[in-house]
């Protein structure tokens, strides 16, 4: 499954950085300018998951192999990128193609790195880059209206779902509020999703705070975490330069670094574990002697569809799926403990799979 998280934020405050750190590479040119950043550049993420070290080892498997993410390191938007200012409308149409947005602010003070309004205000960045997304957002729907127009007088049904999801994002949007603040029904979730609004997807905030920072945050971030809250939102302060640093490191020595400055587990573990919840996203695994393996789902999804994951087949042939929670198989160190303990469950086509649940589906093709 390939979720994608889109790093967006104004130029200077830490992107490329963090997306460097996030894939340990140096693909992103990190660069004290704007527009450093000019195609998209998108990483493959293993998410952090030390349930499977643990299953791999009690399994006796040869690989293990992570669940993944993808995020996207967009470049810097400014004032007027609705309009097609800087290298706006190129970047607005790549924020549209992810799942979700994380917003990177800028948290710290270097007078080495040129802020584009001159000064240190984070909320305020933020409010520079939403704005431009509701605007463009805006315009995406007032395009949009005149061609449901002559449907309407048809009575055709979609057209007229459509244009009255199009009103109440507008009429939100025109009061300064972002589409993700609609409330949306069930039944128009489908369409909603449809109309690809910058605005109405999970937004994540990053607070990218100076090395000294890391550990405690600052007032700068606190500020974030404010505002987060005030949404709803979640919010984690990162020192984007710290996590550079480290992810050229390896485990010991990042282990040694972490000690030092007063941190539990590299920043970076917190991003993508948030991210992975703002999306809503769950793990199953599953565990042989090849390989130990996590598989990403929804919550709230049935085992035919979570076997989906690993090849339609096995949900169109789906039979039932052999599952054992995680403690269980911990605690009875393995497949064959559990079964004896009675701890293996045969589930069918309405089981709701969760998190963390060992699955061996079986299918007919």
């Amino acid at each position: 499954m390939g979720f994608k998280c889109g790093i967006v934020g104004l130029p200077n405050v830490g992107k490329s950085t963090l997306f460097n750190a996030l894939t340990k590479t140096a693909n992103a040119q990190a660069a004290n300018y704007p527009f450093c950043t000019i195609e998209p550049n998108v990483g493959d993420v293993a998410v952090p998951e030390p349930r499977l070290d643990k299953i791999a080892a009690i399994g006796g498997s040869a690989q293990k192999i992570p669940a993944r993410m993808n995020f996207v390191d967009i470049a810097g938007l400014v004032k007027g990128a609705s309009k097609g200012e800087g290298l706006g409308n190129q970047f607005l149409a790549n924020i549209r193609e992810t799942d979700a947005v994380i917003y990177v602010l800028r948290c710290f003070e270097d007078d080495d790195i040129t802020h584009v309004d001159g000064k240190i205000d984070p909320i305020a960045d933020f409010e520079t880059v939403e704005t431009e997304l509701m605007l463009a957002d805006l315009e995406s729907l007032e395009k949009r209206k005149g061609g449901l127009e002559k449907k309407i007088k048809q009575n055709d049904k979609d057209a007229l779902q459509t244009m009255r999801l199009i009103e109440l994002a507008i009429e939100a949007l025109e009061n300064g509020k972002p589409a993700r603040t609609v409330e949306i029904d069930e039944d128009d979730k489908k369409a909603w999703k449809m109309l690809q609004l910058l605005t109405s997807k999970p937004v994540l905030y990053v607070a990218n705070v100076d090395e000294d920072s890391a550990a405690s945050g600052n007032a700068f971030s606190i500020k974030v975490t404010e505002h987060a809250k005030s949404e709803g939102a979640q919010s984690v302060a990162i020192s984007a330069q710290i996590e550079s640093e480290m992810a050229l490191l390896d485990d010991a020595e990042q282990a040694e670094y972490l000690g030092a400055i007063g941190l539990e587990e590299p920043g970076l573990n917190r991003l993508i574990r948030a991210g992975y919840a703002l999306l809503g996203l769950q793990t199953y695994f599953t565990v042989g002697p090849k390989e130990a393996r996590a598989w990403t789902f929804q919550e709230g999804w049935t085992a035919p569809k979570c076997a989906g994951v690993i090849h339609g087949d096995f949900e169109k042939g789906f039979i039932r799926a052999e599952t054992t929670a995680y403690d269980d198989y911990v605690d009875n160190n393995g497949e064959q403990g559990a079964k004896e303990a009675g701890k293996v469950r045969q589930e069918g086509k309405e089981y709701l799979v969760k998190d963390g649940d060992i699955m061996l589906f079986k299918f007919n093709v």
